[in-house]
């Protein structure tokens, strides 16, 4: 336990600016916007920026009062603007008196049609005590930077990190990215943890789930374009970097996310469009499903080329999905990339093949996972790696040819096949077909509850199952199920 006291003398906000962090909010050309974060004593600051050696210029600050958990803060984010297109610049941020050093960041090309960027997913990291410490974090991106010095912005897919409802972790993030936050923007998407409070963080009791993301958008609010569904803005909002488009997706609101989806995305005439949403809609585990973000999204997740995620701490890649439909052409669907833990923290589930992934990887190493994403006019090369570049998965999508190598066929089925979840049940139901009967499905549901867990007895014309304390006895050509808590008549004939 940590007292606010405490917490103000060792990473609460002070006179200075801390917490400097680039984003793209506007033309990513021309523009770059600056955030930072000092006690309430600083009421106004500005950014000074220049080319290198030129004149210094001033932008000032929007401010606005952020009180957490452990400190009571002013956050400031100020937009330097007319800048010239690949050009270096420089800046330094705060008041009259209490300044930053000076940083370097650089713009976009102009038109470029040819870029790299880092994603990452799932770095949160720490306990309540001793306070969460992400410089392992910061020691692991510096080195995926030196091996890819052309990475031009980084883009996350959730849970940045572990309890985003305390202004501990927060702190923690963002002192643990120094020295890349402030040269290279930093464009996060919502997780669930990142929404995650407790009403004692420190004994983790009590938790809850912030639908508005409320710590996450009192601190971003200014960093990240206001373009978003009405009333989820900041948990999502849209960019554009070169010849691609991107959509950053929140953890609530699907309905409404879903219709500003295909609004925004309509109104983009880029060469390629990239999402990132945090819940995997293709997942890789052997229990895990995502009901609420597909369907309930699809529509406009599907306006996609690819769409990043991540929750599962492993790696995945699909076919080209529409519509619950499987293709082989990247022009047919969207590619659903669900990437591993990029924090030295696999969640070690149990994944097994999936009917829609074409590649996966369990991701079962304590090390990190990252993925480099090149952009070369219509052609896409995704590349995860993990830590020391050990290659996981490499594939290029090409517009022009409508083609993604290594070429992966899409499964086409000569009968019918039961799925849970989108494994395969494999040689249990290899004699034991579905069959549709007057328009009702029949499946062997043996097989199946044996598969997921349950325990079955077979007996003569019978079947017993029994999980979670609860048994149910189905009968040969009997619409009765016979159960611990009584009888019950089944649908169909």
């Amino acid at each position: 336990m940590i007292t606010k006291e405490e917490w103000k003398n060792f990473r609460g906000s002070q006179k200075s600016p801390d917490h400097i962090m680039l984003s793209i909010n506007g033309n990513a050309e021309t523009s770059m916007t600056v955030t930072w974060r000092t006690c309430t004593e600083i009421e106004s600051g500005y950014a000074l920026y220049r080319e290198l050696g030129g004149e210094w210029r001033r932008a000032d600050a929007q401010v606005s009062r952020f009180d957490s958990d452990m400190d009571s803060s002013n956050i400031f984010s100020a937009h330097m603007t007319q800048l010239i297109p690949g050009t270096e610049y420089e800046y330094t941020c705060g008041n009259d008196v209490f300044r930053s050093e000076v940083f370097t960041f650089k713009t976009a090309e102009k038109d470029t049609d040819s870029f790299e960027f880092l994603c990452l997913s799932d770095i949160q990291h720490g306990a309540a005590e001793p306070p969460a410490d992400y410089s392992e974090l910061g020691e692991i991106v510096k080195e995926i930077l030196r091996l890819h010095p052309n990475v031009r912005f980084i883009l996350t897919a959730g849970d940045n990190t572990n309890c985003g409802q305390t202004d501990i972790q927060w702190t923690g993030l963002l002192d643990g990215l120094k020295g890349i936050i402030e040269h290279l923007p930093f464009m996060m998407a919502l997780g669930n943890h990142d929404d995650m409070g407790f009403e004692n963080y420190f004994e983790y009791s009590n938790k809850y789930y912030s639908e508005k993301a409320e710590y996450f958008c009192k601190q971003f609010g200014g960093a990240y374009p206001d373009n978003g569904p009405e009333d989820w803005k900041t948990a999502n909002y849209s960019f554009d970097y070169g010849n691609s488009h991107f959509c950053v997706i929140g953890t609530s609101g699907p309905e409404y996310v879903n219709e500003w989806l295909l609004k925004d995305t309509a109104k983009s005439d880029k060469t390629w469009k990239f999402g990132s949403h945090h819940f995997p809609i293709c997942y890789q585990g052997s229990d895990l499903a995502c009901d609420d973000s597909y369907p309930m999204m699809r529509d406009g997740m599907e306006k996609f080329d690819v769409m990043f995620s991540g929750h599962e701490h492993c790696f995945s890649r699909s076919y080209p999905r529409r519509n619950e439909n499987l293709y082989d052409k990247p022009s047919e669907g969207t590619v659903f990339y669900n990437m591993g833990s990029g924090h030295r923290n696999p969640c070690k589930l149990l994944v097994t093949p999936k009917l829609w992934n074409c590649a996966y990887y369990p991701h079962e190493e304590e090390l990190s996972m990252y993925t480099i994403v090149k952009v070369c006019g219509t052609k896409l090369t995704l590349t995860s790696y993990l830590e020391g570049d050990r290659v996981v998965d490499e594939c290029v999508i090409d517009k022009e040819t409508d083609s993604i190598s290594p070429i992966a066929l899409a499964p086409i089925f000569s009968a019918a096949r039961l799925m849970f979840k989108g494994a395969d049940l494999g040689i249990s139901t290899r004699t034991l077909p579905c069959n549709r009967i007057d328009g009702v499905w029949y499946v062997p549901a043996a097989a199946l509850l044996r598969y997921i867990g349950f325990d079955v007895e077979m007996g003569k014309g019978t079947v017993k199952s029994t999980a979670y304390g609860h048994t149910a006895t189905f009968t040969e050509n009997n619409r009765t199920v016979i159960t611990d808590s009584g009888s019950f008549e089944m649908a169909g004939e």
